[in-house]
This record gives structure tokens, sequence and C-alpha cells, in this order.
């Protein structure tokens, strides 16, 4: 005889454990703690088992009834109803050992020594914030590009272009990891070609004109300010390193006595040392502020603490103190001046140019050109420089 809701409802508790039976192999096991659980007994290859279907009454009656049809189709079939649910849960098992946070934080483990201290905390910043809290428990098979496009236009809508088309460039170095390692076959994120708003390049300003830039050294010449400031803002165009490079230069890196900075890797965009021929006129402003600071680490410590490096903005405001704009001029701006007067006015060959700015160079073999190339002739072009812009001053 049949079960009714009611009477699966209303099963009362006893000392023992009994069952309550639906027919077809469907029962209802009511335990003595009262629990109660659908279970539907069958046999395959002359074996008689038993498939857990769920608890009532989270899995009502009908629900029993619908999972009891299917398993009852599958033995038709010749299929065990209990293998397929291990195959199931098996493949729900590794789809959350494969989810796409797993993946990610894998490849992030994986690329993190090739990077520079900045470059790991700015992909660590981009899976926390904008990747894995909206596809991190998603499996990375079941990622398709529209879910992918989602989560990138989160980033667009708040007007970070630029951050997703960084998405969208770190997501498809998972994916294809993911696709290396076995996990997934393709990568949606190819999918997405022109679907996001192109965002507009902006180039830092600087200024190449000869006889404006000799105004603006004139003025860098007469700052009022603290004299690490001042030093480290008449440094910035005789060097042309990034901003970042120059604020957080260290004593230990300097060597009088052959003239020259020591880059560490970890502090450069590429991840490669760098080594920078100082001229004349630099050694020389070294040289003036080295009894100011000369006993702390850095050149140009923070005015706050001395254990950290100045200010990522403190140049450009000074530049702003002198009166030029951000769309005239900025710190990172002098790398385009020298990269300009360098080959235009002074004439130096490009790839001498390239290789001083720590831009990736090679060679007719392919072979990137190693810190130590061509030294003799960058160190004569950085002299040359260095004597050209104080010829600026005087036009």
């Amino acid at each position: 005889m049949s079960l009714t809701d009611i009477q699966c409802r209303e099963a009362s508790l006893k000392k023992k454990d009994y069952k309550l039976g639906d027919g077809r192999g469907l029962y209802l096991l009511v335990t003595k703690t009262g629990s109660k659980y659908w279970r539907l007994k069958f046999r395959f290859a002359q074996k008689e088992k038993v498939l857990a279907l769920g608890v009532y009454p989270d899995v009502s009656l009908k629900k029993a009834r619908d999972k009891t049809y299917l398993a009852k189709q599958q033995l038709e079939e010749g299929i065990d109803p209990t293998a397929t649910r291990k195959a199931q849960k098996m493949s729900l098992l590794e789809k959350a050992a494969n989810s796409f946070e797993v993946v990610a934080w894998e490849w992030y483990e994986k690329e993190q020594n090739a990077w520079s201290p900045a470059h790991i905390k700015k992909q660590k910043y981009l899976l926390e914030r904008n990747l894995i809290p909206y596809l991190g428990k998603y499996p990375i098979t079941d990622i398709t590009p529209l879910i992918l496009l989602d989560c990138l236009r989160r980033a667009e809508s708040r007007g970070a272009l630029e951050t997703a088309r960084r998405l969208k460039q770190v997501s498809g170095q998972i994916f294809r990891y993911a696709v290396a390692t076995g996990r997934a076959e393709r990568d949606p994120s190819a999918d997405l070609r022109g679907a996001l708003k192109t965002p507009q390049v902006r180039h830092f300003s600087a200024i190449t004109e000869p006889k404006k830039l000799g105004e603006l050294l004139r003025a860098i010449e007469g700052f009022e300010g603290t004299p690490t400031v001042a030093i480290a803002l008449r440094l910035a165009p005789l060097l042309f390193v990034r901003p970042g490079e120059l604020r957080k230069m260290e004593w230990t890196e300097i060597d009088f006595k052959t003239n020259e900075w020591n880059i560490p890797a970890e502090k450069m965009k590429m991840n490669q040392s760098h080594l920078v021929p100082l001229s004349e006129q630099v050694v020389a402003l070294l040289k003036e502020i080295e009894p100011l600071t000369g006993h702390w680490q850095y050149v140009f410590p923070s005015e706050r603490s001395r254990r950290k490096p100045m200010s990522d903005n403190t140049l450009n405001a000074a530049l702003r103190r002198l009166g030029y704009s951000k769309d005239e001029v900025t710190t990172h701006g002098f790398r385009a001046t020298a990269r300009t007067l360098l080959d235009e006015v002074l004439e130096f060959e490009p790839h001498l140019i390239e290789h001083q700015l720590a831009h990736e160079v090679k060679d007719s073999l392919g072979r990137a050109y190693n810190r130590t190339k061509h030294l003799k002739k960058r160190m004569n072009m950085m002299q040359v420089w260095s004597d050209y812009l104080d010829t600026l001053k005087d036009i």
C-alpha cells in the first residue's frame, strides 16, 4: 500500500528504527531519534543494494518517488544507480577542488617568483578584490564568457577601464594555466575581444622643447623646500629613472668608486637588476645630500619616518609648487624628455637610450642585453646628457 504525506509527517518515534514502505522498493526509514530518511532497495548483478534518496521533509514524498523512477530507468538500462551516485559525487568533489579560486592561487604561487614586489602586490589585489569574490566558487570548467564578462563589467561600470582590461588579461592567464594542467578545455576570455570599453591612453606629461626644458631646470634650481626634496628633484631629469626607483634609492646601492648605481631586481619593473652610470653632476648632488641622510637606509627618506622612503607624490607635488600643472610635466615625464632629446638632439643610438631606460632591449639574435652591456658608451651618454642639461639652463 502506498504512503501518504500525512503518514510520513506523523510517523511517531519508537524504541527501534522502523520502515514505512511505499512500493517498488521505496521506503521511509524512521529512526529512534526521530530522523526520517528515504531509501530505495533494489537488486543489481544478483546483489541487494540500498540507495539513499534524501531526508524527509527536505525531500518530499513526491520527490522521493521521482528519484525512484529515475533509478528504475537506470536499472532497466543496466546501470547501477549507486555507481552513478558515486560518480556524481566524485565529479562534484573534483569541480570543488578545481574551482577558479583554487586554480588562481596555484597560478599566483607559481608565477610570483618571476615578479617584482610591486607586481606581486598588484596581482594579489586584482585577485582578492576583483576576480575571486565573483568567480572564486565556480568550477573553472563552468565559467562561460558571459560569466567572466559580468565580472569584468563590475570594474568597467565604476569607470576603472584599465583595471577591467588587466582583469581580462590576468583571468586569461589563469584559464590558460588551467588548460595546460588539464583542468579546463579552453580560455573563455578569448571570446571577449572587443567586449570591453577601450581605455584612453594617457601619456605622462613631458617637456621636450629645449628652451622650455631650460626654464623648468632653472625653476628646479630655485626650488625652496627641504634639501632631500630639492636634490631629488634636481636628480630626476639627470637620471631619468622611474620615480619609484629614485625615491627608493639606498646608500648601499651607490658605488662612488665606479660612479654607478646598482638597482636590485626586486625594485625594477622588469624584475631585472639595472645599472645606472652616475655623471659628475649626479655624484656632486649625492655628495651634497650624504651628510644629511648618509646614516639612514634611504638617500631620500620620508619626513615622517626615516625608515621609509619619500612618498610617491612628493616630487610631483614639488613640481606643482613650482607652478607646473600635471598636464605640463610629471616626474615620470623626464623619461620621455630624455628619450626624445638624446635621440633627436644629441643623436645617441636608440638601443643605448632604451637600455638606459631599463626597457627590454634585444640583440640581433633575440638575446636581452645584460645590465653591463655597452656600459662605457652609456657612461659617456649620461655625462653628455648632464652637460647638455647644464647648457639649457643658460638659454
